[in-house]
C-alpha cells in the first residue's frame, strides 16, 4: 500500500483533516494527523479515530502505524514553541 492511499483514507474519514503519511516499505507507516475532531480527546481516543478510518487494512496491508495526532490549536502551539 502506498502512503498516499493511507493519507486519502484518513482524510475521507476525518473531514477537513490535514494529513501527512510516510512509509519506507509500504507496510510500516508514520502519520501526522491534525483534525478538529481531536479536541477534548485523549491519545488513545485519537488513535482509535484514525485506526477507524483505515478499517481492516490495519494488521493486514498496514502492518504498523505510528500516529502523531493534534487538534489545530495544539498543532499551532507546537509549531510556535
Amino acid at each position: 500500500m502506498q502512503a498516499k492511499q493511507v493519507e486519502e483514507l484518513i482524510i475521507a474519514g476525518l473531514s477537513n483533516a490535514r494529513v501527512q503519511v510516510e512509509s519506507g516499505d509500504g507496510s510500516h507507516f508514520t502519520a501526522l494527523v491534525i483534525a478538529a475532531e481531536f479536541d477534548g480527546l485523549g491519545k488513545i481516543q485519537r488513535h482509535q479515530l484514525v485506526y477507524g478510518t483505515l478499517g481492516e487494512r490495519v494488521g493486514g496491508e498496514i502492518h504498523a502505524l505510528s500516529i502523531r495526532a493534534f487538534s489545530p490549536d495544539e498543532w499551532e502551539a507546537a509549531q510556535a514553541g
